[in-house]
């Protein structure tokens, strides 16, 4: 018999973190505890009120799916009963992690993948002011950040972009618009941007609001972050990005993700893994994926003012396992 509990907590951020959307000084997340005898798993998930979630919405999901999961209900019929989103996510790696610890492996070997000994992550830049964002960029390649994350919105797009580039001139550079470009002269604007040797842009428009970018000439590759959640999305994607971010709290778990790794493979979509904010235990989860993508964006923990215990090691740009 499996017994299933969840807790909600708010977890300090130990500086602000903004997007175009607004800034967060904390952030909370919903945990799913399983126990089975001497076997246990947990799963984190980050609800996000931009896909209308909440933790009184995902617990709720929780509590719905409550009785089948203490009867037994497997990762595949978990896809069924709940929807893609934050619940299923941490319920669904809650149960990897019990299955692996009852066949005695790791996840890992569940999957017959081998683990990386470590793993080059992003480093966000957070939406500040071009001066603090600048400085942000030196703090973070003198710690020995390989790839940044720049945050933006509407506001001095290339000039911030200047002086990040000026501040890390070998580092790997990629934006995230989060939907705030609409209306903009994108092309104009992915020309300026190309200048400044920007890897990759995500989510410039919209969600459902990004057909412009059939027609937008771009020597950049764009990525689809809001705009999939899902492997349902990705085919009708593939006319206006070369790239798909992965998210375990928008498709519901490593068990979609990994669905989702392999249909992007065959439409010719290049991957990326990203995170909300949360901590260790959410973003080794989606470690499985990370080896799989081009990009990725697993920094979340550092951010946080105390990350979960067994943390993951951020060293130097990279995550270690």
């Amino acid at each position: 018999m499996i017994t299933m509990t969840f807790e909600t907590l708010e977890l300090k951020l130990a500086r602000p973190f903004a997007i175009s959307r607004g800034t967060r000084t904390a952030v909370v997340v919903v945990r799913v505890h399983l126990t089975e005898g001497e076997f246990s798993g947990t799963g984190e998930c980050t609800p996000t009120p931009h896909y209308q979630e909440s933790a009184d919405s995902v617990t709720e999901q929780l509590l719905g799916v409550q009785p089948l999961v203490e009867q037994g209900l497997s990762r595949v019929a978990l896809q069924k009963m709940l929807p893609q989103g934050s619940a299923r996510n941490a319920l669904d790696c809650a149960l990897w992690k019990l299955d692996a610890a009852r066949q005695g492996k790791t996840v890992w070997q569940l999957l017959e993948m081998t683990p990386p000994e470590r793993v080059i992550t992003a480093e966000t830049l957070s939406l500040d002011t071009l001066e603090n964002m600048a400085a942000a960029a030196k703090v973070a390649i003198a710690g020995g950040a390989k790839l940044l994350k720049i945050k933006l919105n509407r506001e001095q797009i290339v000039e911030k972009i200047a002086a990040i580039r000026l501040a890390a001139p070998h580092a790997t550079l990629v934006v995230d618009a989060n939907e705030s470009w609409l209306g903009l002269d994108l092309e104009s604007l992915f020309n300026a941007l190309h200048e400044y040797n920007i890897a990759m842009i995500e989510q410039p428009l919209p969600a459902g609001n990004d057909h412009d970018l059939v027609r937008c000439l771009h020597p950049i590759p764009i990525c689809a972050d809001e705009s999939c959640h899902q492997r349902g999305d990705i085919a009708g994607l593939r006319d206006r990005y070369e790239m798909i971010n992965i998210k375990l709290d928008k498709c519901g778990g490593l068990t979609e993700a990994l669905a989702m790794c392999k249909e992007a493979e065959a439409l010719g979509l290049r991957v990326m893994v990203g995170c909300m904010l949360g901590s260790s235990i959410a973003m080794e989860a989606a470690l499985p994926v990370a080896v799989q993508a081009e990009r990725v964006d697993l920094d979340g923990p550092i951010w946080l003012s105390q990350d979960a215990e067994p943390a993951l090691g951020y060293h130097q740009g990279e995550i270690w396992l």
